[in-house]
């Protein structure tokens, strides 16, 4: 008996250590990011491999250029970046709120609670917290776009674009709008703003230049001075096919034995080139645009008849051009018909704008594609824009999916906290303290939001408890601005439910995770110490000191 309550107590001190380096761990990166949480939030300038630097308070881009080595660190990391590519927004709440639980679960492991039971409270809460977010939602009408926009004006309201926020989320909204399909047989809404709403970022200007084009942009130019850069009402064909003469794969040796041979090559190429033009001609097309090259010989025939062509767009551009446009992307020349022309568009123009010049295909508004013009002092404010406006682009795809919002400014966590703790009072045992621990770690977001704002953290927390705990409290939360408690209907901050519902599921399940974990094993020790022993002098084979064992 004995020897087995000695193995236990081993088993349990590995099992707090290796949980406790853990906690640590999550703790450390939640207090790295915790001051850019809220309207007051501060920046991170962080330093890349390359020697450049990054400025930003985004949670998802600070944690993603920063180098991690423990492992627990890296899996709040992936946090981020889950929440990111989901939802878009929250990326810096659920990091915060997944150390927060975290460092609540420290004391229930230091009472020789079981790591289990205490998932089982965590579980628990997480299935009742997702019911009160249903039960305190707001419906947004998606007929009427203030609803929306107020909903996008609170996620650009903590970051940097918010001293612009009427015009980011006009970008975004309109963006949005512009790239939304609906199947027609499931209603169901198509909205890759990703793939078809390209972000094009111009340095010099002023912000208010900022647009949503009814169509796309690309920064090329033509390939042949004589040709159009104005057309009105363009018929456009886009290919995937080189206009050029098509080369062998591999290396082909040709043996010229007499002085004429040399001018047939010449020839055959000349009119393999030339019989590609006179399929492209024959379609009529204003424009010619390509993923692959174009031989200088084909842009002299395609100028001569007055047909403008751009080369070797990227072939996410060509596709963004065929939503717009209504043309289709052509891969053999012998197959392509009227039907593929694209007739969407109202205008075609190179600008020249700076030292660049940038195509635009404008006037499409049966289009569902588009690009955003940025402009902007410099690149990093340009960046941080863009970063800021991919936030907002995921709100709004979010409120389009599902119209559901809940109130922000720290008053849905306090909310969920208080009916957590009452929820709780018919619970008994480690389900209830690990419960518990669910509801006061939720108190961190109001708590962070009036620190940011310099207000007296413990009296305000204390108030906005007590008011929740009253019936028809629930509309009570922090104003970040002034860290005073004040009526969120009134300071119009709503976040989407979608982002809520993401961010608890997020941290709870990876706090749950990170508790299960009792040890931590490294193949690459493993493999340095069998390059060891492969060294090891042949002495020791023999008996020789060896040294020290390790148990594995």
């Amino acid at each position: 008996l004995s020897s087995s309550s000695a193995a236990s107590d081993v088993y349990k001190r590995q099992v707090s250590t290796q949980s406790t380096g853990n906690i640590e761990a999550a703790k450390t990166v939640a207090s790295l990011i915790s001051s850019t949480l809220g309207p007051n939030a501060m920046m991170k300038m962080i330093l890349d491999p390359m020697g450049g630097t990054v400025m930003t308070n985004d949670g998802n881009a600070i944690l993603r250029e920063i180098d991690v080595v423990q492992p627990a660190a890296k899996h709040m990391i992936e946090l981020a970046r889950a929440q990111d590519e989901e939802v878009g927004d929250g990326t810096t709440s659920v990091i915060v709120l997944a150390g927060e639980i975290l460092s609540l679960a420290q004391p229930l492991l230091e009472r020789q609670i079981h790591p289990l039971k205490i998932v089982k409270g965590f579980t628990l809460a997480l299935t009742d917290a997702l019911k009160v977010i249903e039960e305190v939602g707001i419906k947004i009408d998606l007929n009427e776009p203030a609803s929306v926009k107020e909903v996008v004006k609170t996620c650009l309201g903590t970051k940097f674009g918010s001293r612009e926020l009427d015009l980011m989320t006009n970008l975004a909204y309109d963006a949005t709008v512009r790239v939304t399909r609906v199947n027609a047989v499931t209603n169901h809404k198509d909205i890759d703003f990703k793939r078809y709403a390209k972000v094009e970022k111009i340095p010099g200007g002023d912000i208010n230049d900022s647009v949503v084009l009814d169509g796309v942009m690309f920064n090329k130019d033509h390939i042949h001075a004589g040709m159009r850069r104005h057309i009105e009402n363009p018929r456009i064909l886009l290919l995937d096919t080189a206009l050029e003469f098509q080369k062998g794969e591999t290396a082909v040796n040709v043996e010229i034995t007499s002085d004429t041979d040399y001018d047939k090559l010449i020839q055959q190429e000349e009119e393999y080139i030339r019989k590609m033009c006179k399929q492209v001609i024959a379609l009529k097309p204003d424009v010619v645009i390509t993923e692959k090259g174009v031989s200088e010989l084909a842009a002299h025939f395609l100028m001569k008849a007055k047909i403008t062509c751009v080369r070797r767009l990227r072939k996410t551009d060509n596709n963004r051009i065929a939503r717009a446009t209504g043309a289709n992307v052509i891969s053999q020349l012998s197959d392509a018909s009227e039907e593929d022309i694209g007739k969407g568009a109202g205008l075609f123009e190179i600008k020249k704008i700076g030292d660049e010049y940038f195509t635009y295909i404008t006037g499409c508004p049966a289009g569902s594609a588009c690009s955003i013009v940025l402009r902007g002092a410099s690149k990093d404010v340009l960046n941080e824009m863009e970063r800021n406006l991919h936030d907002a682009l995921a709100v709004t795809r979010n409120i389009f999916l599902e119209p559901l919002a809940v109130l922000g400014a720290g008053a849905l966590e306090m909310e969920i906290a208080c009916r957590l703790m009452e929820n709780s009072r018919t619970m008994t045992g480690a389900t209830q303290v690990s419960y518990q621990a669910v509801a006061m770690s939720l108190e961190v977001i109001p708590r962070i939001l009036a620190g940011n704002a310099g207000a007296n953290v413990i009296r305000v927390i204390t108030d906005l408890r007590t008011r929740h705990t009253e019936k028809g409290g629930q509309q009570w939360g922090i104003d970040g601005v002034t860290g005073e408690i004040v009526n969120v209907n009134d300071i119009k901050v709503v976040d989407p439910a979608a982002v809520k519902n993401q961010a608890l599921k997020t941290a709870i399940e990876a706090a749950c995770m990170i508790l299960r974990v009792d040890d931590v094993v490294s193949g690459v020790s493993v493999k340095d110490d069998r390059t060891q022993k492969k060294a090891a002098p042949a002495g020791a084979e023999d008996g020789g000191d060896i040294g020290p064992v390790q148990e594995q």
